[in-house]
């Protein structure tokens, strides 16, 4: 996980503020470095023009066994890489080490005038911007990231198909243009995601600037129509960026189809295959500050006991070695308003405890007790009084900026103060002892996100087959899935990311996420599926919801029979984050 600012400006040097510093230092508390470039343009007079390329980086280092300070410069070219994110494969080959300086050779190799065997001076067929998409498109992996190529006057910049690392852009007061992990100054007029629909490019060799209109004051700014994006593209040819994830199976079954069972071939497959994606976020991870034998924990699990995150927690018990322990970061929030409606019923008990979340997160985390008695889970009650919420409410407004709604606070202060993972931690291997406070160490985040829209877990899927039949369930599905890139996952990245820890999303695995949109609508979820008979009460499937049936049948035959049968719960109500404050508040009405 890396922070990442660049500026390209023609009135001189544009850094990011001191606010914006400070939080980049928080993404990345291992390293802190700027680069400049100068380099001459054109403006649409044109005119030459010098401008001034400032990169900047700060590094969390998870992989590898030593930090790879960023930027990374070629001497020879003066070329550039600033990257956030993690290659777990590169043409398929997983990648065990640090991925980043191998990313800057391939670029660099892409970069490089090529010459064919014929003639030593005639380039050959592949240009340099065609072998650049064709790195890209070989990546397994979320990404972000800023490349500057020095030969041939390009800078090219862009996040993975599904979003999963922030990037924002804008032009500020100056005309500078500016990209960012995060919002750079109290403003979200000036910045915008970047867009996951391919990788934008900005070519040096045209006129890029634009000269005021008014010349006395002499400001020369850049020209956002000179950006062009290359697209993601369903065409598996060398110069096509190729998008990893396939069209949607649209297939229907013309009778009524196969029931769907723990002896399924499909339900073992899912399984297998969320086991691979798994491995590769959590694995051969480097110790994290802070990581001792008392304090002995490298993954974390976002965790409020529901289906996805548990089967996470289950399966990472059979990846990791038996002597690590495994957070489970469960939060819980005190809702004044929720309160006081729980003082007028008289009800009592702990307003934390209460919590739909966190009775949920205690259910699921005796299970895991009772199914791997071996391992230590560590439990860690995560409470947060409604006067530390307000405490950091500015902070986590200006982290997930530019997004500015009801809903987006509700969510993202959920995320912000269960990545902190501060709390009072429950050893499974301590018996009944006393609640310790505790901070995790670990840098690792598992996250069971993108589950609901692989499987048809939310409750407008079902309300689609009823509408529509198995048409109407794939329309809903191939929407969410299609629209993953575009939602909330930069949002979500720049809060998480602020404690310096990296949230990894085993669900949204590119060959995980292919094979399951092949898959045929009725391998994933149970709507018009008929009910299977079993003898066996291990197997039975009684009460287990059609919403992500497959997954959950995978919870059974992994021994975890309550969590499989658990409700769908929006994070935002089951940590009770959402209407606090009294009044008719909707989730999409925007902040004041």
């Amino acid at each position: 996980m890396c922070g990442i600012f660049f500026s390209l400006s023609a009135s001189g040097p544009v850094l990011p503020n001191e606010e914006t510093c400070c939080l980049l230092r928080k993404r990345g508390p291992d390293s802190f470095q700027v680069q400049q470039v100068q380099r001459d343009v054109n403006t649409d007079q044109i005119r030459s023009v010098p401008i001034l390329l400032t990169f900047v980086s700060t590094v969390l280092s998870m992989r590898g066994d030593q930090v790879v300070t960023q930027p990374l410069v070629d001497t020879t070219t003066e070329s550039v890489l600033c990257w956030n994110g993690d290659a777990w494969k590169i043409a398929g080959e997983p990648i065990r080490g640090n991925d980043t300086q191998l990313i800057f050779n391939l670029l660099l190799q892409a970069a490089k005038p090529s010459y064919n065997s014929e003639s030593s001076n005639a380039l050959d067929n592949g240009t340099a911007i065609q072998r650049v998409v064709d790195v890209i498109s070989r990546i397994c992996g979320p990404f972000s990231f800023v490349f500057y190529d020095a030969v041939n006057a390009k800078l090219y910049f862009s996040r993975d198909c599904l979003g999963r690392r922030s990037l924002l852009q804008g032009i500020d007061d100056t005309g500078a243009f500016k990209i960012c992990s995060l919002c750079d100054g109290t403003s979200s007029t000036h910045f915008d995601e970047v867009g996951t629909t391919g990788v934008h490019m900005i070519d040096f060799t045209r006129s890029v600037m634009q000269d005021s209109p008014t010349p006395e004051t002499g400001a020369t700014h850049f020209n956002t129509d000179s950006i062009q994006t290359l697209p993601w593209e369903n065409v598996d040819s060398p110069g096509h960026l190729r998008n990893p994830i396939p069209p949607m199976n649209r297939s229907v079954p013309q009778d009524v189809p196969p029931q769907l069972s723990i002896e399924s071939p499909c339900v073992d497959e899912l399984e297998q295959r969320l086991r691979t994606s798994l491995a590769l976020r959590i694995q051969n991870v480097r110790d994290p500050p802070g990581f001792t034998t008392e304090s002995n924990t490298k993954v974390a699990v976002l965790f409020s006991g529901g289906l996805d995150c548990t089967i996470l927690a289950r399966l990472s018990h059979e990846l990791l070695p038996a002597d690590e322990s495994i957070d489970l970061l469960n939060v819980a929030f005190e809702n004044p308003r929720v309160a006081a409606a729980a003082s007028k019923e008289a009800k009592t008990g702990s307003v934390y405890e209460n919590c739909p979340d966190r009775i949920t997160g205690r259910s699921a985390f005796a299970e895991l007790q009772a199914v791997c008695p071996g391992r230590n889970w560590r439990f860690v009650a995560i409470d947060i009084p409604y006067v530390e919420t307000v405490a950091h409410r500015d902070t986590v407004k200006r982290l997930m900026r530019p997004h500015n709604t009801e809903m987006d606070l509700s969510i993202a202060c959920a995320l912000y103060f269960a990545s902190r993972g501060q709390g009072s931690a429950f050893d499974s291997h301590e018996g009944n002892a006393e609640p310790q406070r505790y901070t995790t160490p670990a840098r690792v985040l598992l996250s069971g996100l993108g589950a609901d829209e692989l499987f048809a877990g939310y409750a407008r899927h079902g309300m689609a087959y009823s509408r529509n039949g198995f048409e109407g369930l794939i329309d809903e599905i191939d929407l969410d899935v299609s629209r993953l890139g575009k939602r909330n996952l930069g949002r979500d990245n720049r809060v998480i990311a602020h404690w310096g820890r990296e949230a990894r999303f085993p669900y949204l695995d590119e060959d995980f996420v292919s094979w399951v949109v092949q898959a045929p609508v009725w391998e994933k979820c149970g709507f018009g599926l008929p009910e299977p008979e079993s003898d066996d009460p291990t197997k039975a499937t009684t009460g287990i919801d059609p919403e992500k049936r497959a997954l959950r049948l995978v919870a059974l035959k992994l021994g975890m029979s309550t969590v499989a049968r658990e409700k769908k719960r929006a994070i935002q109500f089951g940590s009770r984050t959402a209407k606090m404050e009294k009044g008719r508040v909707k989730g999409t009405d925007a902040l004041s």
